[in-house]
């Protein structure tokens, strides 16, 4: 599907731990790399692909579909006075009006139709098709991320040229069309099998993988490739902050748990202190929550608290190594 060596693919991880020198490894290694365009503005994103291209490596670009509505004004007051004492623990100012906004996607979009990328991926949900059409003229393969068969037929039905099969074991963001949606613990291959069911599209499956037996069911299960993230996050070349490397070997986290407590989208994360005091009084409201705690969230990784901090991890996270990502992409096969 992609014509790469090996079937493993570098999940596109936004925030900082996806990196150029991260993605340039994986290639090297045999693999293909995504790089995140998520929380980037156009003029970012614009310097993000030309350091990609200078470093001389075929890449992919995922974004972040613009989600509708607004997080109503009393239920983000609410919230941001119940974070008040996380914020003045870390010395910092919560944003007083929420925001909503669409991640740059038009013009973010315009950028790649000018200067396409061979493959653009899409998370949380589905663009216009004018979009995806326009993607694909100027010569980008489009891929969908879907959870289940439904979305999976949805996606068949915009257009898409393939999917990426996300499990509920994941690390980070589901790309759940709906976040509301209950996310039962379902093996990703099972997954894979029931979207592959009802599609002849090809897949790139991800969530749970923690070693080569992981990656062979998914194989087996119909993927024509695997996605990895919470694997490379201890990698030699990712950005993953100190405090986030740290709290992925202390005995202290246990277990992952799915939470909408930092960002207002369900997410998969090691179980510290905010979700413990947050987890189940948060509204759903993205991106107004991750507008809302992303400078306490910076402030807690510098200051080295995982307990403020988003602990994006999936299930696997006890096998991720401190190691160069190319040997870590080797291992996997």
């Amino acid at each position: 599907m992609i014509g790469t060596d090996l079937p493993i693919v570098a999940a596109p991880m936004a925030g900082g731990p996806s990196t150029v020198a991260l993605a340039s490894a994986v290639t090297d290694a045999g693999g293909f790399a995504f790089l995140p365009a998520g929380y980037l503005t156009a003029a970012a994103l614009e310097s993000l692909l030309a350091d990609a291209r200078a470093a001389g490596r075929p890449f992919g670009v995922n974004l972040f579909v613009p989600q509708p509505g607004a997080l109503p004004a009393e239920q983000y007051d609410g919230y941001r006075a119940e974070l008040a004492d996380e914020a003045a623990a870390l010395g910092v100012d919560l944003p007083v009006e929420p925001q909503h906004d669409d991640d740059a996607w038009p013009a973010k979009v315009d950028l790649l139709v000018s200067e396409p990328a061979p493959f653009v991926s899409l998370t949380f949900g589905l663009p216009p098709g004018s979009d995806i059409a326009r993607l694909q003229v100027a010569g980008s393969r489009v891929l969908a991320t879907v959870t289940t068969p439904d979305e999976a037929r949805a996606a068949e039905e915009a257009g898409v040229d393939g999917l990426v099969v996300q499990g509920s074991a994941a690390g980070g963001h589901s790309g759940a069309f709906d976040p509301r949606r209950p996310i039962p613990p379902t093996p990703t291959a099972e997954v894979v099998r029931a979207v592959r069911a009802v599609t002849a599209l090809p897949v790139v499956a991800g969530g749970g993988v923690d070693g080569p037996d992981a990656v062979r069911a998914l194989l087996d299960a119909g993927a024509a490739a695997v996605a990895v993230g919470t694997l490379l996050l201890r990698a030699t070349e990712a950005g993953t902050t100190p405090t986030h490397r740290a709290a992925l070997t202390d005995p202290a986290f246990a277990e992952t748990v799915l939470t909408h407590a930092f960002t207002g989208r369900p997410a998969r994360a090691l179980r510290n202190g905010f979700v413990d005091r947050h987890g189940a009084s948060a509204p759903y409201g993205y991106p107004e929550l991750h507008h809302l705690t992303r400078d306490l969230r910076r402030a807690a990784a510098a200051a080295g608290d995982p307990h403020r901090l988003h602990l994006w991890a999936g299930t696997g996270w006890r096998a991720a190594q401190e190691r160069p990502a190319g040997e870590i992409v080797r291992g996997l096969v």
